[in-house]
């Protein structure tokens, strides 16, 4: 391994043929930047959809009330499903439930009101909820505080403002902790500022909007018993599918819905998403391993094509040195490093340019703040990975030329032309 004359010999026939030499090393080259660019582009995918779930519970879930489309005990379909206050009651009793968020909507699902503050106006979302909504949505407190339990109970006339609100309300040197915004009609003092953890429409929304306590809001704008949709989470080891049959049979009976009717009862279960994505994502790396993968053993097999020819070229050269005392041993020793080293050779190059190529799709995606793609990163591991793979790849290339270097008898060696 450090005999300095078998490496110098190795280089010297590896330039023999600079074209060839060249030609090959490409293939395998090729095949490990191919694998390079698809795990990153695997994972960039990956890093994308887990930077959109940022600061949302994994084992969440959101339920409304739609139209029914089947009649049941009675009543006839086209019924308007509108959850009230005793369903808050009636899924806290529920085993699956881990915690429980009751929301109202001021005009409705992601529409928008006039908030002011002295001479400064703007158009926000106004939301009505529970603490325990910071257990679900995670959120980044700039300043202050989210609602507490003493808010719910007293029905304090008080708001927590997001990042927008205080950019389009108040000055960069005014601070909001304590002064009051108008609310249709209606002042409220902030207590606190939120950032968020998440990025895209999710991101702007919750920048977008301000959260007052639930019994606050809904005595303050008359919204009578109304719940417009619950955000909940599932106790650790609850079944995805468990957690909605539970919520759905629970709603069904109490709103006389008909247990076979799918449509009564909108419902988003990020259990079930994050389950899909994590399948996705396990399907897409074996898939760039696969394509990744081949288009380097086709690198490979053109290696070990051309170490075959060039065994039939050195065949004179291969039998004086059998002839000389060369054991096979040697001789396949000879042609598997020189093997190895146009693989890893080719090889390093290949992930050099596979890291330089990752580098600048990260720059790219770095000036697009909205990308869905998030940073296009390979592990160390996964390159130690490729590093192997280049090894055994050469092995693998040198295996039947080397056999058949092996095989060479002196005399027949001697006689060939």
């Amino acid at each position: 391994m450090f005999d300095l004359d078998k490496w110098k010999e190795i280089w010297a026939t590896l330039r023999s043929n600079r074209l060839r030499t060249f030609l090959t090393a490409f293939g395998v080259f090729w095949g490990i930047l191919m694998l390079m660019a698809m795990l990153g582009f695997g994972s960039s995918i990956k890093s994308g959809s887990e930077k959109q779930m940022k600061g949302m519970a994994t084992n969440m879930m959101f339920v409304w009330g739609q139209v029914t489309s089947q009649a049941h005990d009675g009543l006839p379909p086209g019924r308007n499903v509108k959850f009230n206050t005793d369903d808050i009651d009636l899924l806290r009793r529920l085993p699956a439930i881990e915690y429980l968020a009751p929301r109202l909507s001021l005009g409705g699902w992601q529409s928008t009101n006039i908030v002011s503050y002295e001479s400064k106006s703007g158009t926000f979302t106004i939301m009505g909820d529970y603490p325990e909504l910071k257990k679900i949505v995670a959120f980044q407190y700039d300043a202050g505080r989210f609602i507490n339990d003493r808010d719910i109970t007293d029905k304090r006339k008080i708001a927590v403002i997001g990042k927008a609100v205080r950019e389009q309300l108040f000055g960069p040197e005014d601070n909001p902790i304590g002064k009051y915004i108008k609310v249709g009609g209606v002042y409220f003092q902030i207590v606190g500022i939120t950032g968020t953890l998440r990025s895209g429409q999710a991101g702007d929304r919750d920048a977008n909007t301000i959260f007052l306590p639930f019994t606050t809001m809904r005595n303050s704008f008359n919204l009578g018993n109304r719940v417009h949709f619950f955000a909940l989470t599932a106790k650790p080891g609850t079944d995805a599918q468990e957690l909605e049959r539970q919520v759905r049979e629970a709603l069904s009976q109490h709103h006389k819905i008909a247990p076979t009717d799918e449509l009564a009862i909108g419902s988003f279960n990020m259990f079930v998403m994050f389950g899909k994505i994590s399948g996705f994502f396990f399907v897409l790396q074996l898939i760039s391993w696969l394509v990744g993968g081949a288009t380097l053993f086709a690198g490979v097999v053109g290696v070990s094509n051309i170490m075959l020819i060039t065994v039939k070229e050195r065949t004179k050269e291969i039998g004086v040195r059998k002839a000389l005392g060369a054991t096979p041993f040697s001789i396949i020793s000879m042609v598997m490093k020189e093997s190895i080293v146009l693989t890893a050779i080719a090889g390093l190059l290949g992930i050099t340019a596979g890291v330089g190529l990752l580098s600048l799709a990260e720059l790219a995606i770095g000036l697009m703040p909205d990308s869905p793609l998030g940073p296009p990163t390979v592990s160390l591991g996964t390159v130690l990975q490729a590093v192997a793979v280049l090894v055994v790849a050469g092995a693998f290339a040198g295996i039947m030329p080397a056999s058949h270097a092996a095989s060479i008898k002196p005399i027949e060696a001697l006689r060939a032309e």
